[in-house]
Formats: C-alpha cells, sequence, structure tokens
C-alpha cells in the first residue's frame, strides 16, 4: 500500500485514521501516495496555532520574522530538485511549467523577506501621520496596524501546489500571523514535502505552519472571530465559504480568489504582419499551454479588430502547432498533462459546451500523443475556438474551461473591444497588445475598472515582460466581480489582510512613543 502522508498539527505529525485518498501519476495513472484528516482534533490545532504560533510570532520585530522567510526559502532551495520530481509524478509537469510554481514561489518568499527587513525592528505598522483633534495639535489621532491576534487558514486550489501556499504564507508569516494550510488534494503531495522539510529544519517557531491533507470538513467551523481565511478555487465553493457562519455571524475575514475569464486585447490599427499581433499570438499560445492552461490567470478570450480575426486566427495556430504534448519526462514533450483524468473529463464537457456557439480555429485533438497513452493520461492537446457573433454568444464570457482552450472574437471599433472584456464580469488580469503610448493608457484606464491587473504588452517590452498570466509579488493578485472580490500580494499591501487597523487617540507625547515602540 502507498505511503500515507502525516498531516502537522499542534506541534507534531499526525496520520488520519482513515484510508485516505489516493494520489495517482496524472500521465501513468499509477498511485502514488494517500492523504487522510480522519479524526485529527482541529479544535486543538487551531488553538495550539492561535496560542502558541502566534504569540511566537508576535514576539518578533519585522526584521526577525523576514529572517524566518529567507530561512524558509533557503530550506526550500536545497530541497529543489526533490520537488521538481514530486511534481513531475503528482502533477504532469514539464520542467518549465515546474519552475513557475516551485521557482515561483521561493522567489516571493525572498522578495518578502527583504522587504521585511526594511520594516526594521518595529512590531506594527505606522498608517498615515498623525491628525490634531483639538486646538493646538494637543490631542490627536494616529492610526495603526497590529498583527490579528487569530490564525490564517488557506484553502487552496491544486494548479500551483507551491506558489499557492508561499505567496499567502509569506506576508502572513511576516505579519505575525500562523499559517493552517489545507492544499487540494490531488497535488497535495508537493505542499505536504515543503512543510515537512521546513518543519523539519526548524527554522519556524511551534505553531506558525500546520498543514492538514485531505477533506476539508469542520475547518471553517473552528474560525474565530479574529481569524482569516483565504481561498482560491471555484466560484460555487467560494459561494459555500462566504455563507458560512464564520464570516455571516462572526465576521471572520475572507479573501476569495474564484473563476475568471481573462482576455487579451489587440488595440486598432495594425496590419497582419505588425509586431504587435506576432507579440499577441505568442502571449496567446504561450498562456494556453503553459501548466496545460491551468492557471488562473491564463488567457481565455482574445479580442481583436474585425479584419484581422482569420490573420490572428492563422498566427496562434501557428504557435500552437509547435506544441508536443505527452509524458513530461520525455524530453520532446513541451506540455505535461491536466493533475488528473477527472480534470481532463471536466475540460473536454467545458470545450464541448463551447463548441455549441463557436467553431474550432486550431484543433490539436487529433495529433497523437508523445510517450503517453492516451485512454490512461490526462493529456489534452490545445484548441483554439473561435466566434464571430461574440455579442449573441454569452457562454464565451462565462464559461472558463481549465485547460488548454481559448476563444477568438472580433469587434467592430475599440468602443465594442473594451465592452466585450469587460463581459468578463470582474477578471483577474487583460492583456492589452499595441504600440501607441496613449491609446494603451487609455486602454489600461477604462480596464483597470473590472481587471485586477491590466497587461500592457507592447513592442518596446516584448523582451522584457513578465507574461500576461505570471503572478509577480510586486503586483496586485485578484480581481472583482466573478474573480472573487480578493487581493493578495501587491509588495507590502498584502499585510493589510492579516493586520487590524485601530486609531490611537491620545497626547503628541504618548504618539510619539507609540511610533518608537516595538511591543507586541
Amino acid at each position: 500500500m502507498t505511503e500515507l502522508l502525516a498531516n502537522h498539527v499542534a506541534g507534531r505529525w499526525q496520520t488520519g485514521q482513515g484510508p485516505g485518498s489516493t494520489l495517482h501519476d496524472p500521465v501513468l495513472g499509477t498511485p502514488l501516495v494517500r492523504v487522510d484528516a480522519t479524526g485529527l482534533d482541529l479544535p486543538a490545532a487551531f488553538a495550539f496555532a492561535r496560542e502558541t504560533g502566534g504569540k511566537a510570532l508576535r514576539a518578533l520585530s519585522h526584521a526577525q520574522r523576514a529572517k524566518l522567510l529567507a530561512d524558509v526559502a533557503a530550506v526550500l532551495q536545497a530541497n529543489r530538485d526533490a520537488y521538481y520530481a514530486i511534481s513531475t509524478a503528482n502533477s504532469g509537469t514539464v520542467k518549465n511549467d515546474t519552475a513557475v510554481d516551485v521557482d515561483g514561489g521561493i522567489y516571493t518568499l525572498s522578495q518578502y523577506a527583504k522587504w521585511g527587513t526594511a520594516l526594521g525592528n518595529d512590531r506594527h505598522l505606522i498608517d498615515g501621520s498623525a491628525v490634531a483633534l483639538a486646538k493646538d495639535g494637543a490631542f490627536q489621532s494616529q492610526h495603526i496596524q497590529v498583527p490579528t491576534r487569530g490564525v490564517a487558514l488557506f484553502i487552496n486550489a491544486f494548479n500551483f501546489p507551491s506558489w499557492g501556499l508561499w505567496e499567502k504564507a509569506a506576508p502572513a508569516l511576516l505579519s505575525g500571523v500562523p499559517v493552517i494550510v489545507k492544499p487540494a488534494t490531488a497535488t497535495a503531495w508537493l505542499t505536504q514535502r515543503m512543510v515537512k522539510d521546513v518543519i523539519d529544519a526548524g527554522v519556524l517557531p511551534p505553531g506558525a505552519l500546520s498543514i492538514i491533507c485531505g477533506s476539508s470538513a469542520g475547518l471553517m467551523d473552528q474560525l474565530q472571530p479574529m481569524d482569516v481565511v483565504s481561498f482560491t478555487g471555484s466560484a460555487d465553493t467560494a459561494a459555500t465559504i462566504r455563507s458560512h457562519t464564520a464570516i455571516t455571524r462572526h465576521s471572520v475575514r475572507s479573501n476569495i480568489e474564484a473563476d475568471s475569464v481573462n482576455c487579451a486585447l489587440l488595440l486598432p490599427g495594425h496590419t497582419a504582419d505588425s509586431d504587435a499581433v506576432a507579440l499577441l499570438a505568442r502571449e496567446v499560445a504561450r498562456e494556453m499551454t503553459v501548466k496545460s492552461g491551468q492557471k488562473c490567470t491564463a488567457i481565455r478570450r482574445v479580442l481583436v479588430p474585425q479584419a484581422l480575426y482569420d490573420s490572428v486566427a492563422r498566427a496562434i495556430g501557428a504557435q500552437l502547432a509547435k506544441t508536443t504534448v505527452g509524458n513530461p519526462r520525455n524530453e520532446a514533450v513541451r506540455m505535461g498533462s491536466l493533475v488528473s483524468r477527472a480534470q481532463y473529463d471536466s475540460v473536454q464537457q467545458g470545450l464541448r459546451q463551447l463548441l455549441t456557439q463557436t467553431s474550432a480555429l486550431y484543433d490539436g485533438r487529433a495529433n497523437a500523443l508523445i510517450d503517453a497513452d492516451p485512454a490512461i493520461a490526462a493529456c489534452a492537446q490545445p484548441v483554439l475556438l473561435g466566434t464571430q457573433d461574440p455579442d449573441g454568444h454569452a457562454l464565451v464570457h462565462d464559461v472558463e474551461v481549465f485547460g488548454p482552450v481559448a476563444t477568438l472574437m472580433p469587434y467592430r471599433d475599440l468602443e465594442h473591444g473594451l465592452t466585450l472584456a469587460h463581459r468578463g464580469q470582474g477578471s483577474l488580469v487583460c492583456s492589452v497588445y499595441g504600440d501607441d503610448a496613449s491609446a494603451l493608457a487609455a486602454a489600461a484606464n477604462d480596464l483597470a475598472a473590472s481587471h485586477g491587473r491590466v497587461h500592457i504588452a507592447s513592442p518596446d517590452v516584448a523582451k522584457l515582460h513578465s507574461g500576461h498570466g505570471n503572478v509577480m509579488p510586486q503586483s496586485q493578485h485578484g480581481g472583482p466581480g466573478r474573480a472573487g472580490g480578493g487581493a493578495e500580494l501587491g509588495g507590502l499591501r498584502a499585510l493589510d489582510f492579516y493586520h487590524r487597523k485601530s486609531a490611537i487617540q491620545a497626547a503628541p507625547r504618548v504618539l510619539q512613543a507609540l511610533n518608537q515602540s516595538v511591543e507586541a
């Protein structure tokens, strides 16, 4: 029987009491490990994190917590090869896609370690300047932020088992808030191994980091008013979380990242052979195929001027034709598999649904897989869809196929194109392609209302831009409306979620002492 991975709660490793759920290699179909959380004492787990982990973290300054993050990053870097092997086996990713997840997590930790060091020896954050409440400023108000006296519960998605943890944990731990992570079952092995390496290295105080693998049943029930919960996943599960009494009755702070039908927009005024069109085609193909399209930030809709519809379709198709799909262990393969056969079935179902209102402009489904059995492997070939009626075919704006699928659609004029972009009803990111600085800036200003991030890719940054779908810790990750209404990262802005703001009203001498204080 396969190994049963242990959970780490209440300061010790504990295995579940049930048979567990088996994780499989999505290409070979072979069993890997099992996860189970049956029988864990969840109240004790949360209490230990709050009381022991929280107290230890709050006793440290920002610079000391930053040192913890740097130590965690060093542990992960030392074990990087093992994580690559696990990702290949459990997530079916090629090396470049694994790097996005594993190296992206380590990079984010390192960035927050650097930013935290610059915060120095304080244990709270000053928010703005003091303002007078009485004549001659003899009585003033100063806002401060202090770490919440609770635990941060992370309920994560399957697509980024490394980055999905560390992009949340870095600002939480830097803030002085202990973390309990519940990774998605399908890819929990990598998350559990990383946490185990960090715990075994002894670089964090007891209770600062816990992991529960298996069912999430009962986790929300443990939340108390000073706790926070961060969720990444489907809109349906997000709705269930929002309706829980922890949020509706006890006002537990939540951050949600849900479904997002992101888009790419090519501005008017370009010819088929322009640099802007070539840049768009490369980026769309890359976003469709990186991690087999399993990115919450991937391009799902491509908006182009009507006159360029056919030319752009051919350009994207030519890029997709270079993509070889199959077993990521084979060096000839450029795109691996989806995370599971269940996810493969979901992608095929969504594709069939979109095909009722679109046609396939590039269809890789007839291509043979490399070194993989199509009856077993969860490998999906890329498919570019198209519709000439983006106004009448609502599915292309409403349905997100979480795989290597995107839909091309034409617009009449820029106003029409911007309107179509907003039909995503709130997205994580929109990328805009063109070379006129004023037009690009105006489009960005318009699109910002419904997109958490607007990524402008012009020919002058063709080799420098970070990519439509790459989430950088310096920029906000999140979006309004359908995207969940949440916000993560964005540099030190991420610390706001883990702090409580309070207005301190006092004589100037008291506020001066407060500003110099390093008390927890």
